[in-house]
């Protein structure tokens, strides 16, 4: 199997921004609430890309998110000094570091989504377009859950900052719409260009929208189908068992 340096450079890379935020966090719990899915997701996407390799693309955009988080994690995204500057720029009245990083959830990782899509689903047109916007959309409702939690139960006394809403009761319905904004934005990116330089595209975008001639439906019609097939089968075992066989004739 050829080693593919990119994403071993990409991951030494990650590796040094990692090591840097684990030195002297600002919280030390906060940081460690932080990184309980770095340290199960990051070895996942070694072991998975042994096996199911992606595109530089891909691999480039999974790293600059996952660099985001970690420079998040060592200052909390609360007081991330980045955060100041963008509230500065954007005349804002809190830190915007957590607004980017949720935002750039949607932005940078609806491509990498859409392309395990496609390939393991052989999926085309308007759903290859579709799902990953829903995937980010339910992580993002999943992972607002897991910060709440992790900010009861593993870091109770810098929870607030773990969580970094800044006193804003809606900021978990705003981090998720950024983030689907930010796929919304990816995805459309992405229909553009392969309707420019994909021949196929618009063919490819109608059928996936039209029914198929041999669609059936489903529920319980095809659950009674089921049924039916599994007492059949289980009425002809029966059967063959009280036929006697031609050698004991």
């Amino acid at each position: 199997m050829k080693i593919q340096k990119y994403p071993i450079f990409l991951f030494i890379v990650f590796l040094a921004v990692w090591t840097w935020a684990a030195i002297a966090p600002k919280y030390r719990d906060g940081w460690l609430a932080e990184n309980y899915l770095v340290f199960v997701l990051v070895p996942l996407i070694v072991i998975f890309s042994i096996y199911f390799r992606l595109s530089k693309t891909s691999y480039t955009l999974l790293t600059i998110f996952a660099i985001l988080h970690v420079i998040g994690s060592h200052y909390t995204y609360a007081e991330t000094p980045f955060g100041y500057i963008l509230q500065t720029w954007l005349g804002a009245d809190r830190n915007m570091y957590d607004r980017l990083v949720h935002l750039s959830f949607g932005l940078l990782l609806a491509y990498p989504m859409r392309e395990v899509f496609i390939r393991l689903s052989q999926a085309k047109g308007f759903w290859s377009y579709w799902f990953p916007i829903e995937l980010v959309m339910g992580l993002s409702g999943l992972f607002e859950i897991i910060e709440w939690l992790a900010s009861i139960y593993f870091a109770p006394d810098v929870g607030l900052a773990y969580v970094g809403a800044q006193g804003d009761i809606w900021d978990a319905q705003k981090d998720m719409a950024l983030a689907t904004i930010g796929s919304i934005f990816t995805m459309f990116v992405v229909f553009i260009i392969n309707a420019i330089y994909n021949p196929s595209h618009s063919k490819e975008f109608k059928e996936s929208l039209t029914i198929p001639k041999n669609d059936e439906i489903l529920g319980e019609v095809k659950l009674s189908e089921m049924i039916l097939q599994k007492k059949v089968k289980k009425w002809k075992k029966s059967l063959n068992t009280h036929i006697p066989s031609k050698n004991h004739e």
